[in-house]
């Protein structure tokens, strides 16, 4: 079993910066690739960003390559996004995720590839 929470949310202008936590607890912490994915108003849960088990390996969506960074600290079960030069557009419910099912160098974008999620935190960007 895994749980995730999140925090780190809040309003912020644009151009600004935030860093979001997702703190784990379970035993497959660890070795388990981890994914941010956000939901915005009126839209569908995306991908935002994945990191394998050990933080060498990552990958992000095309909208936020250059401005976000994932990073992990296995030592204390947290894994963090970093955003920066907030846009209106990233407005939206930010969730950590679990990959506990596949290998610990997957780097999966589809929301159904996790198999544990946080409660969400708001982000709210403003112009």
């Amino acid at each position: 079993q895994v749980q995730l929470v999140e925090s780190g949310g809040g309003l912020v202008q644009a151009g600004g910066s935030l860093r979001l936590s997702c703190a784990a607890s379970g035993r497959t912490f660890s070795s388990s690739p981890k994914g941010w994915f956000r939901q915005g108003p009126g839209k569908e849960r995306e991908f935002v960003a994945a990191i394998n088990w050990n933080g060498s390996g990552t990958r992000y969506a095309d909208s936020v390559k250059g401005r976000f960074t994932i990073s992990r600290d296995n030592a204390k079960n947290t894994v963090y996004l970093q955003m920066n030069s907030l846009k209106p557009e990233d407005t939206a419910v930010y969730y950590c995720a679990a990959n506990v099912g596949s290998s610990g160098n997957a780097l999966a974008q589809l929301s159904d590839r996790y198999d544990y999620w946080g409660q969400g935190t708001q982000v709210t960007v403003s112009s």
